[in-house]
């Protein structure tokens, strides 16, 4: 067997884990025949954690909270804040009607720097969305760390929010792990 370096492995191991062929319609609306569906990976307490493990470097030095946006976000923000001590926020797709009202569940984001973390990105659109929310409310936000960028290579799709992507594993990296 070839030697392989840990993110080729984690990439073959996700790959495996997550590939879906089909015909799959996306958030924003565009048809993929291709899915990595991150929750097959994100119910695996091991594979969650070296996706979080590989987060760590990713994080800006200056991150006072971890945002993980509704759903898949969650899980993965919970568990780098369980490994960096740094608190998370939980937050939702739209402020909830009801209780306290919140966008954002956890502490307050007024004056604070948030990094935000998603499970999967190709537009970036829930996180376009959150990005926004969250500086109304007074965060600064300019980093997200996502598990997966299947954005087009050499394409920022968060530019236009001012917004940088580091991610743990692209689309090339899982189509090279599938060779």
């Amino acid at each position: 067997m070839a030697d392989t370096t840990p993110d080729e492995t984690l990439a073959r191991d996700i790959d495996a884990t997550c590939r879906l062929t089909g015909e799959f319609t996306l958030r924003s609306g565009q048809v993929a025949d291709t899915y990595f569906d991150k929750y097959l990976f994100e119910a695996q307490p091991a594979l969650l954690d070296r996706v979080a493990a590989q987060m760590l470097d990713l994080l800006p030095q200056d991150t006072e909270l971890l945002g993980g946006l509704e759903l898949g976000g969650i899980p993965i923000a919970t568990m780098v804040s369980a490994k960096t001590g740094l608190p998370a926020l939980f937050v939702r797709k739209k402020a909830k009607e009801y209780g306290t009202c919140k966008l954002a569940e956890g502490p307050d984001v007024a004056g604070r720097r948030v990094t935000i973390i998603e499970d999967v990105i190709t537009t970036g659109g829930a996180v376009r969305d959150a990005t926004r929310e969250l500086r109304a409310a007074g965060a600064t936000v300019e980093v997200v760390v996502c598990a997966i960028d299947r954005s087009p290579a050499g394409e920022n799709p968060l530019a236009d929010v001012g917004l940088e992507v580091r991610s743990v594993l692209t689309r090339a990296q899982l189509d090279a792990a599938q060779a």
